[in-house]
């Protein structure tokens, strides 16, 4: 076979497979064997095999497992990935309802009823019909590139059929491991000495996030695909996008129902309340959705969810158990929280030993004592918690709970603030798990990003005495690290060992050293001040500009920054009033770590100080979240609606006429793509 036959029995052969594939995985309606269809993946390999310079990562024959994936690189969503508003009840449907209603006034309003996968979310970009890549949610704004390992799964597309799809689009939908593959999972897992997994769910995160494709194939994950976004979609209507989406070769789920009223929504969501049962996999609710494109568009969003969809939660199930003894945790604030541990019982699918009490007024709200007989569930399906006790099993020896009045792990008296529920351990630098807690997340992703640093290394780090805060982690020398090794036993599981060798060691000082780099905003999350998570850094960072303006902040100053409140203030405040903290600081500075903002971004949030925008229409330029991302970078506000408080409409092509009429009346700027162009220039 020469080069042009082969190339020509290759083309053959994964056409034939990617539409075999479709009928079996997809449609549900094969009509090849197994083996004649292994046949013709042998054969492919084979070829393929033989003429490598024909390599096409979208090949039929990379689902069974591509190139080992080392680091999974971040690539960020051109649309937000944000998550949904949930509900319990009816009237809180209701409430979602008139919402929707107050906003489109005197427009009909359909709704897509949809069951809410209990998996990860997953989003893939099509480019000229074939799978570029595939995203996880991440942070909502940037996720690991997991392409490899989403081409093992048979029920997505490599490569699109039919007719009609856009050059470029997105759809969602979410990776779900079938409960027959985790019964398998486990059951080969306990036979080699390892934990089962507690959930499907934490499986199939699991399994997306190996390096190895080939592990990932023999996983059998599944996926679902429910939402399209594009600026060229052939139809202004969610469903009737997905219906094209299933001519082109996505796996579509069938269970998804037009309505018109909360009372077709309630039937619905009462026959799966009962009905999901009997499903091979797993859902937490249903997911309700405006139909219609335009109107989603209206609607816009919140900072964190779509106005325009709610995710209707069933309750969760319950179980009784006797509860055996409290331990208390001590988190990296002082914060003690006190554990459950309780007779092993089945709750929702797995076997639940410990649940959260949360804090000592919950305790003696619920009265809840050593030996009582507990109702337990899961919040949200995912953390166990205790909601109450059976008095009539209660023995009559029993006794009130007290709650300790020392630190468990080193034994300080214990504080609580005034209008605070939780006790506090207030020897932050002697504490052992609050040091380690600090380190675990001064180098953790969403602040410093040191991976090298993971998997226990801290905890070895520590019980060394090498280092006793964040800053001491710049001072390590090679010669300190080389020959370190610790056994790590934990329950159920085989031993663990780490040992610090000559490349381990490389990567962690590398890791220190790039991350000299993390700006300003990052550096200040990791710092772990107290109510200062990581949106409030960026807050922070980006109005006063650098650290030393931030410590001078008085406490009036901090409050008129925007969503800066008087808890946050002071607890910022009091941070900076510390010694030790500003020496700590200091030592960070000397080390090379950013505390300024840079000079560019200071420039450009002057731009738009203060000025609320409307973005509207398709830009020819820009995708519309590109030019939001712009807006706030230059200092600016986006919001959904025009009011009279809005200062400029961002208009593109194919503005709704009434959008346009009312900035016209309300007398606000209407501003092309040009003109804005030529604003941030």
């Amino acid at each position: 076979m020469n080069r042009d036959e082969a190339l020509e029995r290759i083309t053959i052969l994964r056409d034939q497979i990617h539409y075999h594939n479709n009928r079996y995985y997809v449609l549900s309606n094969p009509i090849l064997s197994d083996f004649e269809f292994d046949k013709l993946l042998e054969e492919l390999i084979s070829i393929e095999k033989q003429f490598p310079e024909f390599f096409d990562p979208n090949s039929p024959s990379q689902r069974v497992g591509g190139q080992i994936t080392k680091e999974f690189r971040q690539i960020r969503h051109r649309y937000p990935m944000l998550s949904l508003s949930n509900t319990y009840s009816e009237p809180e449907l209701q409430e979602f309802h008139a919402r929707i209603e107050k906003l489109l006034p005197d427009e009909q309003v359909e709704y897509i009823c949809e069951l809410k996968y209990d998996g990860i979310a997953i989003g893939l970009t099509y480019k000229n019909g074939v799978l570029a890549y595939a995203v996880t949610r991440g942070d909502g704004e940037t996720g690991d590139d997991v392409t490899n390992n989403i081409r093992t799964i048979p029920g997505i597309p490599l490569k699109l059929s039919g007719t009609g799809f856009p050059s470029d689009f997105d759809i969602r939908g979410e990776v779900f491991m079938p409960r027959s593959s985790f019964d398998f999972l486990n059951e080969e897992r306990m036979a080699t000495g390892y934990e089962p997994f507690a959930n499907p769910r934490n499986a199939a995160s699991g399994s997306l996030k190996l390096q190895d494709p080939a592990e990932v194939s023999k996983r059998k994950l599944d996926c679902y695909l429910y939402f399209i976004l594009g600026e060229n979609l052939p139809y202004t209507s969610h469903y009737e996008n997905l219906m094209a989406a299933k001519t082109w070769g996505f796996k579509i789920p069938p269970y998804l129902v037009k309505c018109q009223s909360i009372g077709e929504i309630m039937s619905f969501i009462s026959s799966w309340d009962e009905e999901r049962k009997n499903l091979p996999f797993d859902i937490d609710g249903i997911v309700i959705k405006v139909n219609d494109n335009r109107q989603q568009e209206r609607l816009g969003f919140t900072a964190k969810s779509p106005r325009w969809a709610i995710a209707y939660k069933f309750n969760p199930e319950q179980a009784v158990t006797r509860l055996n003894s409290i331990d208390f945790q001590v988190g990296r604030t002082g914060a003690v929280t006190p554990v459950a541990n309780l007779e092993p019982v089945l709750l929702a699918g797995t076997t639940v030993k410990r649940a959260s009490l949360h804090n000592e007024d919950i305790i003696h709200d619920l009265d809840i004592r050593v030996g009582d007989y507990v109702f337990v569930e899961k919040g949200g399906e995912i953390i166990p918690k205790i909601v109450g006790r059976d008095i009539s099993k209660r023995n009559t020896d029993s006794v009130e709970f007290q709650f300790i009045t020392h630190c468990p792990e080193c034994n300080c008296s214990l504080i609580r603030t005034e209008g605070e529920a939780r006790n506090y351990c207030p020897n932050e630098n002697e504490c052992p798990p609050q040091i380690k807690g600090k380190l675990e997340h001064f180098i953790s992703r969403k602040a410093m990003d040191i991976n090298s640093l993971g998997e226990g290394k801290i905890e070895m780090l520590y019980d060394n005495k090498l280092v006793y805060n964040v800053a001491d982690l710049y001072d390590l020398a090679e010669n300190q690290l080389i020959g370190l090794e610790k056994i790590f036993a934990e329950p159920g599981q085989k031993d663990r060992k780490i040992a610090f060798r000559g490349k381990t060691v490389s990567n962690i000082l590398q890791g220190l050293d790039e991350s000299r780099n993390i700006p300003f905003e990052r550096v200040l999350f990791a710092l772990g001040i107290r109510f200062v998570g990581e949106t409030v850094a960026k807050k922070l960072a980006r109005h006063f500009g650098n650290i030393e303006a931030l410590s001078r902040a008085t406490l009036d100053e901090l409050i008129q920054v925007p969503e800066i409140g008087e808890i946050i203030a002071a607890s910022v405040v009091s941070f900076f009033r510390e010694p030790k903290n500003l020496q700590l600081i200091q030592r960070l500075k000397s080390a090379g770590l950013q505390f300024s903002a840079q000079t560019e971004n200071l420039i450009e949030r002057n731009i738009f100080d203060g000025k609320s925008f409307v973005v509207s229409g398709k830009f020819q330029n820009y995708q519309r979240d590109e030019l939001k991302l712009l807006i706030e970078k230059y200092g600016g506000k986006n919001v959904s609606s025009i009011s009279s408080k809005t200062d400029f409409v961002l208009a593109g092509d194919d503005m709704g006429p009434s959008k346009r009429k009312k900035a016209e009346e309300l007398g606000i700027s209407i501003i092309s793509e040009n003109e804005f162009n030529t604003m941030i220039s």
